[in-house]
């Protein structure tokens, strides 16, 4: 089955716990402390493999998680980093967040891997803490909470030359005849209902990839017929082929087809009208074809226009070198730009307002990723670690803000599910 479009989650794991431990050992005195840090939460990676060529695993994993770092222990002994999960992607892969569309990563090339979520760093043990004020902290954090995302990963077939064109024009016979892709054939609309690739051989050690796209009808860019789903396998193409019905067997106009595909395209992305192009005039064994390209050549003067039978294999030797020409003189270029793929470092430290508060009857709610993340890895264990937590709210503005909204001494105060007594200080 071929999937190119799948919606995931993804949850990187959470840091391991710090310890909180003292030494007690019968000859060491003034121990001191001795709790390890927690390990790393486990990263999840996407990784090409030439292997693939659909992205059916992904749509049975709809929520990829990774797994916990170990927790410190006594001892100084700091916790294991958990293994980073890596998921097998085929080459061409897009991945994007679901929720701002912005681009994680365009996987191109084999080899070519992203860390889509972070796993959480560890929480940090009562040792990481001490200092010449605090020899001894009777604290230590829990682990930091991994990245969770909304990814939409989608498959853009990696091919050199586009196949466009109606339904029944030929397209699939004419891929099948210059390489050794063998598509579905029938005598009725909608035969291909996936992307073919084949490797046109021109000549020893020379050959480019060809892709037979769908047959395209009027209103595709906007979800008619299959023409939406696959439209976006033209867009890392370097050459558009236009593949022309010119017998008007199937009571089409050949022209009025030609402008009905370039529409959709432009409809859909205004860059493939920068593409280059050429058009082959396909079943020119049929007798109504000569008169049909007389009348198509004079509506259409600035394209190279190659006459073929797929069906015979005339012209199609003709056609192949022309393309394999083309190529030579035109550079692969990434799909999208620097500027449109984000920047993963930036995205997880990006500086947002800490939080914001807003008043639920007589509570006041605080709410934020900064403060919330805070709470998360906050141990009330001992009541120094609860005057840490009190001192971070403090440092981050926190108190002030509460008395700026007009909260007063004694009012609930809540962050998740922990509710504070407010203290004007």
């Amino acid at each position: 089955m071929f999937i190119d479009e799948v919606t995931v989650e993804v949850n990187a794991g959470d840091g391991g716990n710090g310890c909180m431990a003292f030494r007690r050992e019968k000859f060491v005195a003034m121990g001191g402390p001795f709790g390890g840090n927690g390990g790393k939460g486990s990263d999840i990676i996407f990784e090409t493999d030439e292997g693939l060529n659909t992205l059916i695993d992904l749509r049975y994993k709809r929520v990829i998680k990774g797994s916990k770092g170990a927790n410190g222990e006594g001892k100084a002994k700091n916790g294991k980093n958990a293994e980073d999960v890596i998921i097998k992607v085929p080459v061409g892969t897009v991945v994007s967040d679901a929720d701002n569309g912005m681009v994680i990563a365009d996987l191109a090339k084999k080899g070519d891997s992203v860390v889509v979520a972070y796993g959480g760093r560890g929480g940090r043990g009562n040792i990481a803490f001490a200092t010449h004020s605090n020899p001894a902290p009777a604290y230590a954090e829990n682990g930091e909470p991994g990245e969770v995302r909304k990814l939409k990963v989608e498959l853009k077939l990696l091919a050199d030359v586009g196949l466009v064109g109606l339904p029944s024009v030929g397209k699939s016979t004419l891929i099948s005849k210059v390489s050794s892709s063998k598509p579905k054939i029938a005598a009725y609309h909608f035969t291909t209902l996936t992307p073919n690739l084949g490797v046109v051989s021109v000549r020893e050690g020379k050959s480019f990839v060809m892709a037979d796209l769908p047959g395209l009808i009027e209103g595709a860019s906007l979800g008619s017929g299959l023409g939406d789903r696959f439209l976006k396998h033209i867009e890392r193409t370097r050459v558009i082929a236009h593949v022309i019905d010119m017998s008007g067997l199937e009571g089409r106009n050949p022209y009025e087809d030609y402008i009905t595909i370039r529409k959709e395209l432009e409809n859909f992305d205004k860059k493939l009208m920068d593409k280059p192009e050429i058009i082959i005039a396909n079943k020119m064994d049929m007798e109504s074809s000569l008169e049909n390209l007389k009348t198509f050549k004079e509506k259409v003067k600035d394209k190279k226009i190659f006459e073929v039978s797929a069906l015979t294999s005339t012209g199609l030797k003709e056609v192949i070198n022309e393309l394999s020409d083309m190529l030579d003189n035109i550079a692969k270029t990434p799909l999208y730009e620097d500027s449109q793929i984000e920047s993963h470092v930036l995205y997880k430290f990006k500086r947002e307002k800490p939080f914001t508060i807003v008043k639920d009857g007589d509570v006041w709610v605080v709410k934020g990723e900064r403060v919330e993340k805070l709470l998360r890895m906050t141990k009330f264990q001992t009541d120094e670690s609860v005057r840490r937590f009190s001192n971070q709210l403090r440092r981050i503005g926190v108190d002030d803000a509460l008395r700026e909204a007009g909260a007063l001494d004694g009012d609930t105060i809540r962050i998740l599910d922990l509710e504070l007594e407010y203290k004007d200080y």
